[in-house]
């Protein structure tokens, strides 16, 4: 008998590399676009294994409904577990993750924030379709001899620290376990957080969201940088305080940010909400900066990341099946 998975979130883009993948499987995979949440909990019934993305909801009366329809593994297609009610889930079905997708995808997107906001080029290619070719306004920066301040130094951070010095920048880096090791070989300087303000032009920001680094980027540790900073995070939404951040915008402290993740985007990111108005007021006053690229938690997605978390996803699933170690439980 087929082993039967509910796919919750289902876009076209997971379905076609999903479908290529499970060519491998020949599992019985049945897609749904609806979001999983109590009220559509009902579609797990019969279902061997739940999969599920960032924005579904799993909390504990979806995970007793699932556990109450049989269901026995769930397997989450993405890095992040904060949706995911752990201790409902333990006793009751397994959870196993996406750990890493493509590490290239993220640090490649960063360089693409920084390169895009120094350079203007967003509002470059707005203009010249409007017909408007004067360089007003458009001034830029040399990337070459500046610095860059990396919060976080795990390996998407060591891949764009190398990016970053073929370009000629220098690094501050941070992070509560230093990999001196690394830092030795790179040439680059692990500093105090107040260092690494004070002294860097951009500041990226690759750290995960724990209590000690929520809200890391805040008035306080605006009010320490210099001048005219850029501010990217492809990381965590939460890991910036967004009104800081906007005061911080509105008094020219902060040139520019560029944001793959907000810290309430739940209700808005990877949805078209183009016919909607955004009542979310912080979202609006963000999009509403001309030096702020907003864009939709979307560093991750190359075809290659893609194909990485179909190829992982089943496999952990298939590890279940077959009662082998799952290398990715999450565990509380």
């Amino acid at each position: 008998m087929s082993y039967k998975i509910a796919f919750f979130g289902a876009k076209p883009y997971d379905i076609a590399s999903f479908d290529q993948v499970n060519e491998k499987y020949n599992y019985d995979i049945k897609y749904y676009k609806g979001h999983l949440n109590p009220n559509n909990v009902v579609l797990t019934q019969d279902a061997d294994a739940v999969c599920i993305f960032v924005n579904d909801t799993a909390d504990a009366a979806v995970i007793d409904a699932m556990a109450d329809n049989g269901v026995k593994l769930l397997a989450l297609r993405c890095a992040g577990f904060n949706n995911v009610d752990l201790a409902a889930a333990k006793g009751k079905l397994p959870v196993v993750r996406v750990p890493a997708y493509s590490p290239y995808a993220v640090a490649e997107y960063s360089l693409a924030l920084m390169l895009s906001l120094n350079r203007k080029i967003h509002r470059a290619y707005w203009r010249t379709r409007d017909g408007n070719f004067s360089l007003n306004g458009l001034m830029g920066f040399d990337m070459h001899g500046k610095t860059v301040g990396i919060i976080g130094t795990g390996k998407i951070a060591k891949i764009l620290i190398r990016i970053l010095k073929g370009l000629g920048m220098h690094i501050l880096a941070y992070d509560l376990y230093p990999d001196h090791k690394f830092a030795e070989e790179e040439g680059i300087t692990y500093v105090t957080l107040d260092e690494l303000y004070r002294g860097s032009d951009i500041i990226s920001l690759h750290c995960p969201l724990t209590d000690q680094t929520r809200y890391l980027i805040n008035e306080d540790s605006i009010d320490k940088m210099k001048d005219g900073v850029m501010i990217i995070n492809t990381g965590r939404g939460q890991l910036i305080h967004t009104n800081a951040l906007i005061e911080g915008l509105k008094e020219k402290k902060i040139s520019a940010a560029g944001l793959d993740v907000y810290e309430e985007e739940g209700d808005y990111f990877y949805e078209d909400k183009s016919d909607k108005i955004i009542d979310d007021d912080v979202l609006a006053r963000l999009l509403s900066f001309n030096n702020v690229i907003v864009t939709s938690h979307q560093a991750f997605f190359t075809k290659e990341a893609m194909h990485n978390i179909a190829e992982t996803t089943l496999q952990n699933i298939e590890d279940f099946r077959q009662n082998r170690p799952l290398v990715n439980e999450v565990i509380l």
